[in-house]
């Protein structure tokens, strides 16, 4: 979810990105901590209200796309659950790329967020994809979209096709580390060292 992505785990999120870690990384952003009764998540909107912020958030919102970017993601997109179709594609396509994948999913929180509903979304949002002049290989015209705040847009922001982090590392190349010349051993006299 987005509290444990871009709230306790954003510094693994900003490292594993700009390690282009080969990990598909799906986060449903709801805006809200749906465990904690619906505290207010990093991605919320300034003046959300909720328990945990009676008088609204006085933060601007973590924006999680334009973090990646200057991140240098390899490959950054946006879904939204009310067009599974589209999010499918993208799932597939993340997984496919050799790199970190963030797929940054609206999904809303029909219990406790009242403000991100079905309709606002499907009110706010538009797809890169069908302007057909829009190229994936832009970084700067993808940060451009990520920041935009008037209509949001879904669809894939940037891709880039760069070596993962495992394909530069020479020692991983031919076997795994357990099969490697040398790296062999008994496995049970290792583990009966830690129980």
């Amino acid at each position: 979810g987005d509290g444990d992505s871009y709230g306790e785990g954003l510094s693994h999120f900003i490292h594993a990105t700009r390690g282009n870690v080969d990990i598909t990384y799906l986060v449903h952003n709801n805006s809200v901590y749906g465990l904690t009764t619906g505290q207010a998540a990093p991605t919320a909107s300034r003046g959300y209200k909720a328990k945990s912020t009676p008088d609204g958030i006085i933060e601007e919102p973590i924006n999680p796309l334009s973090l990646a970017l200057a991140s240098d993601a390899s490959f950054v997109a946006r879904g939204f659950s009310g067009k599974a179709d589209q999010l499918v594609d993208l799932i597939k396509r993340g997984i496919q790329h050799p790199g970190f994948s963030l797929i940054d999913i609206f999904q809303p929180c029909v219990t406790f967020n009242k403000v991100n509903t079905f309709k606002f979304y499907f009110d706010s949002i538009y797809s890169l994809q069908d302007d057909p002049t829009y190229s994936v290989a832009d970084r700067n015209v993808a940060l451009e979209k990520a920041l935009q705040k008037d209509k949001l847009p879904i669809g894939l922001f940037y891709q880039n096709k760069r070596p993962s982090y495992e394909s530069e590392l020479s020692y991983l190349q031919q076997k795994s580390l357990l099969t490697a010349s040398g790296a062999r051993r008994n496995l049970q006299s290792l583990f009966k060292e830690f129980i």
